[in-house]
């Protein structure tokens, strides 16, 4: 296939179409089973969103939902959505902004959080080489996935991806500071952190570690801190909706560049997901949590066995993205 017929593709496909709402594929060609699809792929996105350091948005690209995920929330600050309520017509409403998607994914997404995360945040403090290992390989198996996006590679494309790779490298490698828990933070924090988990490479877990609110926010699910966590919530509403906004334009007019870009921010977080690495630089929070400032990696110098163990979930994770991958294009 040419790159033109790539760009017809796109240009006849209402999701990018100037001032449709739209997505990828319309709610009635969707089955129940369809809809479980959607919450596994939104558990996946929880569960990466979990660990700082892995990005929700890299799982939605692996799993094939991301731009659809774009174009849906990026409807919620458009006309046919607001139109339709001040016409008091819910269904219409409903349908402008996919809400049947977005609901299964985003029911995933809880599922996830409220069910796993004391469970990963245990794994983390106790075991993180295995569950760096696992989503080290997800994530680089996803870099050679995803670039089958993009037909034919030119000097500005091969640009942005390392414009990509090197923002994310020093973005992963930043220091994370001591910081207020007044509502103002928490709704800035929530902002940008939803920003960052929806691009590929930037882990908006993390972004919350270097804003120093990432033991803040857990602890908040863990105890259900229903007001914490609603003004977090609230600052993620807004950023989301209007960062989606940028990103369904960037779709719209540079969609092979986007990807490139994209592809660059996956393969710089790459420093931060490697498994094996040693605290050089350390600070204690005012809650007593001890929060690493600089990171070493390194590899390890004998074989035992939680290397091997490690090797192989890296080798797992690899896998599971090339069959899912595969399956996604024979369908």
């Amino acid at each position: 296939m040419t790159v033109d017929s790539h760009a017809r593709e796109r240009q006849a496909d209402p999701a990018f179409q100037s001032g449709g709402t739209s997505v990828v594929q319309p709610a009635q060609q969707r089955r129940f089973v369809d809809y479980l699809g959607l919450a596994a792929r939104g558990f996946a996105m929880g569960c990466a969103d979990i660990v700082p350091g892995v990005s929700g948005g890299t799982m939605a690209f692996i799993l094939g939902i991301y731009e659809e995920l774009v174009m849906s929330i990026r409807a919620g600050a458009r006309w046919p959505l607001w139109g339709a309520l001040l016409r008091f017509k819910l269904l219409e409403a409903l349908d402008a902004v996919n809400a049947r998607f977005l609901a299964a994914v985003l029911a995933g997404i809880a599922v996830a959080v409220v069910t796993l995360a004391s469970w990963l945040e245990w794994v983390l403090e106790n075991h993180p080489v295995l569950i760096w290992s696992f989503f080290f390989g997800l994530v680089t198996a996803s870099i050679f996935a995803i670039r089958g996006k993009i037909v034919r590679w030119n000097g500005l494309l091969m640009g942005g991806l390392a414009l990509g790779a090197v923002g994310a490298y020093f973005i992963v490698g930043a220091v994370p500071v001591q910081t207020p828990d007044s509502a103002w933070y928490l709704f800035l924090s929530g902002m940008l952190a939803i920003c960052a988990m929806i691009l590929p490479g930037i882990s908006g877990s993390f972004i919350l570690v270097l804003l120093g609110k990432y033991q803040f926010v857990l602890a908040a699910v863990n105890q259900r801190d229903l007001v914490s966590l609603g003004i977090v919530g609230g600052g993620a509403v807004v950023g989301i909706v209007s960062f989606a906004q940028i990103l369904a334009w960037l779709f719209k007019r540079h969609h092979d560049l986007t990807i490139a870009v994209l592809i660059g921010l996956m393969a710089g977080s790459l420093r931060k997901i490697w498994p094996w690495k040693e605290t050089v630089a350390f600070i204690i929070d005012r809650h007593g949590e001890i929060l690493p400032t600089v990171e070493r990696n390194y590899l390890p110098s004998t074989l035992g066995g939680e290397v091997f163990l490690a090797l192989g979930l890296a080798l797992t994770g690899f896998l599971i993205v090339l069959v899912l991958n595969r399956l996604g294009e024979g369908m």
